[in-house]
């Protein structure tokens, strides 16, 4: 497709980072950290501190429910000025259905968030990997990069 291919792929990018964030951000809980009036690039970056402040629920365990639903977990916690930050890049590839289901549970999060915090606090729950302890997973002397790595530690303890 050539240079024209690529701005179409670009305009499509900005397309559905703009059309999730206008949707995302009439979600409860989710806030738009700057001016909604200005469009975003090929991101939308929220914010769940108002979430986190009512329901306890944190960025992170929104990131991990929407495994949940068979999704790629956005971004959290960057950019790192954005108080429980969730940047969510759709692609160019993305269909509108695709985008309106992920707005779909991220609203099944948000209503989860406000009258069972524990669901969400707990996720994931349908994954083949559940909740992992994130400072023993990086920790060097706990990190396990590959199987072997595992089998050896455990032979060792």
């Amino acid at each position: 497709m050539g240079p024209k291919g690529l701005r179409e792929a670009a305009e499509l990018s900005v397309l559905n980072a703009n059309y999730m964030a206008h949707e995302l951000e009439k979600i409860p809980g989710l806030k738009m950290p700057y001016s909604t009036s200005k469009p975003r690039k090929h991101e939308a970056v929220l914010s769940a501190s108002v979430m986190n402040k009512k329901t306890g629920v944190r960025a992170l365990n929104v990131s991990k429910r929407i495994l949940d639903f068979g999704m790629h977990a956005p971004t959290t916690y960057f950019p790192l000025i954005v108080d429980e930050a969730l940047m969510i890049e759709p692609t160019e590839t993305e269909t509108k259905e695709d985008l309106d289901r992920y707005i779909e549970s991220i609203k099944i999060i948000s209503k989860e968030a406000f009258s069972s915090p524990k669901t969400v606090q707990q996720a994931p729950s349908s994954t083949s990997v559940s909740r992992l302890d994130e400072v023993k997973a990086s920790h060097p002397k706990t990190l396990c990069l590959t199987w072997k790595m595992f089998l050896e530690k455990e032979k060792k303890a």
